[in-house]
């Protein structure tokens, strides 16, 4: 039976509303794509924008200027890069009967909204891993870590942190802003005992593990923030026993400079286009139209995003970052 079209569907802000705002959101679910590839608004479906090439973000040129003469004037190049925005969403079924055999237990609207929502921000997040953890990628920018971060007395993250910083340095003239990795890792990075030692003499006295924060970890590394992963998933086939992974990978970590601005012209990692044109919001637009021959409510949730690397020389993997 073919779908029906928008038209028929109606915009449920009511259940839209029954979640926080989106960063929050994603925060308490323990998803950070929103952070690390921050949304970038566009007006079109798809096209092209032009990118500054890494070699001339930092280009200098002569400032004299002679009387009567002009001023030296910039004369940038770019190269061109492409967006191709594509429609996410799920549907949830509420069947009549159901609703109402279980009524005073749930609201069976809100259970679907939620199930609906968290299955579009979870594939958000998994293309997101997919896309900055990829050894293929960063195959000229990587560490393989020898003292890998859950050796808590061998283990340097400090000083491997510090090399590729240096090493994003030389590549863009970025000094990048950012550590991302997923909340095993931190809790192996509170242990180490470099780690321990610098936030010891910082002034920040309680070094127990549990009272370095994520905070205190991006003073220790000299970063404006720690982004830190909580997010699982379930990696057994439908039927089986549940068999649960984090989604990004604690064998990854990144360095990165992470845009703060929406100015497409910050150079960053990469970005999230974001094509609002078709109804889509970027958290997924909420949604219901009815079906009558399952004698249901039909709940959708939808949004339309391109997730890209923008500049590769703008972060560094580390490979082989968990032992266990």
């Amino acid at each position: 039976m073919p779908s029906p079209s928008t038209s028929l569907a109606t915009l449920r802000p009511d259940l839209a509303g029954s979640f926080t705002e989106f960063d929050l959101e994603q925060d308490r679910r323990g998803f950070i794509a929103g952070r690390v590839l921050p949304v970038l608004e566009v007006a079109k479906q798809s096209g092209k924008f032009g990118k500054i090439p890494i070699e001339q973000l930092l280009q200098t040129r002569d400032t004299k200027r002679a009387p009567g003469s002009g001023y030296s004037r910039g004369n940038f190049t770019f190269t061109s890069a492409s967006f191709d925005c594509e429609e996410h969403g799920t549907e949830e079924p509420v069947d009549d009967r159901e609703a109402k055999m279980y009524a005073e237990y749930f609201d069976a609207e809100q259970v679907s909204a939620a199930r609906a929502y968290d299955a579009v921000l979870r594939n958000a997040e998994i293309r997101a891993a997919a896309l900055l953890f990829n050894a293929t990628t960063w195959a000229s920018h990587k560490t393989d870590i020898t003292h890998e971060w859950d050796d808590a007395t061998n283990a340097v993250p400090l000083t491997d942190v510090d090399t590729a910083a240096k090493a994003i340095w030389a590549a863009s003239g970025l000094w990048p802003n950012a550590l991302i990795i997923n909340r095993k890792v931190f809790r192996n990075l509170r242990n180490c005992d470099q780690i321990i030692d610098r936030v010891k003499y910082q002034g920040f006295m309680d070094v127990r593990a549990g009272a370095i924060t994520a905070a205190a970890l991006a003073q220790a590394f000299d970063l404006d923030e720690i982004i830190v992963a909580g997010s699982a998933k379930n990696t057994a086939n439908e039927g089986q026993s549940v068999s649960l992974a984090p989604l990004w990978s604690d064998e990854y970590a990144m360095l990165a400079q992470v845009a703060r601005t929406n100015d497409v012209r910050e150079p960053c990692v990469g970005r999230t286009f974001h094509w609002s044109e078709d109804g889509s919001q970027v958290g997924g637009t909420i949604e219901s139209y009815r079906d009558e021959t399952a004698r249901s409510d039909i709940i959708r949730v939808r949004h339309d995003v391109d997730e890209l690397v923008l500049y590769v020389e703008a972060a560094h993997l580390f490979t082989n970052v968990t032992t266990i």
